[in-house]
């Protein structure tokens, strides 16, 4: 938890020392601009260049991931004034380690010659995650650029969606064949010089590079050097095809504690690898997307973006929220004369209202979390429901007979607390009913379970809510 911490500092003394630098170059670059002075371009242009070198020093000192969050943290001007102090050959690096909004920016300030320079600095599965985003001109100059089995590899990475292994796999592997001693093996990854990224095991195969199992590099190493591979391997090795999907995956990394895995097509035969790294990467990306989700935005934002582009991302589903809050008015305007006659309706209503949709929000949380966990389907559902229900009544009874107490302390009128304590009751059994029909029957129609589900309860509960609790009080209490 240190290490943790000290890294967030570091990051965020970079950031500062970045934007300083910045602040001071402008400034002092505005002062010589406005003051004459013998051999005055010299003098700016020496200036210039002193400030410029000492911020380069400072990015190149930095880890690509760390200057991607530094430029994500600038807006647009000063971030484009950091991207071109980044050496070519790390444009690559940082293009990938940036989020996708905050790329598309850097992208649009590139040319093509520099972009083909950056991309010339991938791997082939990492060149698969900037393809999207880079121009079609651009795009079709790189394959071009590319020999036969590299070009075919990163079509065929692109032919896949990015929620697929086909679409996490690289194509950096080790192969040995079955019938060599484990020491012509090492001798073999010796005369490599270096490993791959996450290497723990080697892939074994036969002349047709179809999948005969793995030899796990601690295998290598503790077991005699005149053994066979055949001998030593793994032959049930946990593998993958490119049409699985990244979250089953994912959940086998974690089950098994897979740091890489082979990827094989229909006729078992070695296609490429998923590593620990692609799987956090993608678990990562899953999440943050299913936040934004939550809330009803379309996509990752970037912090300094155009007004308008902001106002598209987000737009839809606050159309939604301004219908359902409409529903809502008309609620209550139902019952405008109850609330004229019991003013305290108007002050307690909100409530019911609040709390249902806290609920709701806790139970769909972890409908959504149980889908994504495989943990409910069909067979479970009756049992889920009844649960849910359960839990609702009570916290209900409980919470609702506390309300009724404060509302009969501020009001003295027990039956108000009565209806206060139905209502909460009532209104708690409909957010739980509809926290798990909502993300089920989205699941089952094929949307996102996450995608405005925290809209639509708190819609549901805020509309029901106040017609339980205001319908209550007009048959009781007028």
């Amino acid at each position: 938890m240190a290490d943790i911490q000290e890294s967030k500092e570091s990051l965020s003394e970079n950031l500062q020392q970045v934007i300083s630098l910045l602040e001071k170059h402008k400034l002092i670059e505005d002062l010589l601009h406005k003051q004459a002075m013998p051999k005055h371009d010299l003098v700016e242009s020496l200036v210039h260049k002193q400030h410029i070198s000492a911020l380069q020093a400072k990015l190149d000192a930095l880890h690509p991931a760390d200057v991607a969050d530094i430029l994500e943290a600038l807006p647009l001007e000063q971030r484009l004034d950091v991207w071109e102090l980044v050496k070519v050959e790390r444009d690559g690096d940082i293009l990938l380690e940036v989020s996708d909004a905050v790329r598309q920016t850097l992208i649009a300030d590139m040319n093509s010659d520099e972009l083909l320079a950056a991309a010339e600095q991938l791997d082939t599965d990492e060149l698969a995650d900037l393809a999207p985003d880079l121009p079609k001109d651009v795009l079709q100059e790189l394959l071009y650029s590319l020999d036969t089995q590299n070009r075919a590899r990163l079509q065929s990475a692109l032919s896949y969606s990015e929620d697929v292994v086909g679409g996490i796999m690289d194509f950096d592997i080790i192969t040995i064949r079955d019938d060599i001693t484990l020491e012509v093996a090492l001798r073999y990854m010796r005369r490599l010089g270096s490993l791959p990224d996450h290497t723990d095991k080697l892939f074994v195969v036969d002349r047709d590079e179809i999948l005969l199992g793995v030899l796990p590099l601690k295998r290598l190493v503790v077991n005699d050097l005149a053994a066979n591979v055949a001998d030593v391997m793994a032959a049930d090795a946990v593998v993958f095809h490119p049409e699985d999907a990244a979250d089953e995956v994912a959940k086998a990394f974690e089950r098994y504690d897979l740091v890489t895995a082979p990827v094989v097509d229909s006729n078992n035969k070695l296609v490429g690898r998923v590593t620990v790294d692609a799987v956090m990467d993608y678990i990562r990306d899953e999440a943050e997307s299913d936040k934004l989700s939550m809330v009803g935005l379309r996509e990752e934002e970037d912090f300094f973006a155009s007004i308008w582009k902001s106002v598209q991302n987000r737009w839809a589903w606050l159309a939604i929220n301004l219908v359902t809050a409409l529903v809502a008015s008309r609620v209550i305007g139902i019952f405008e004369g109850s609330i004229e006659k019991i003013v305290a309706l108007a002050a307690l209503m909100p409530i019911v209202a609040g709390i249902g949709g806290n609920s709701g929000n806790q139970t769909t949380t972890m409908i959504v979390r149980g889908l994504a966990l495989g943990q409910v389907a069909s067979h479970n559902m009756q049992s889920l429901i009844t649960k849910e229900l359960g839990v609702s009544l009570l916290n209900g009874l409980i919470w609702g007979s506390v309300l009724a107490v404060i509302a009969y302390a501020l009001y003295g009128n027990y039956q108000l607390g009565l209806v206060m304590m139905a209502a909460m009751t009532l209104n708690l059994l409909l957010a739980a009913l509809m926290g798990v029909v909502i993300p089920l029957t989205m699941n089952k129609f094929g949307r996102d379970p996450a995608v405005g589900s925290s809209v639509l309860i708190t819609a549901v509960t805020d509309s029901g809510g106040f017609l339980i609790f205001l319908g209550l009080a007009t048959i009781f209490l007028i």
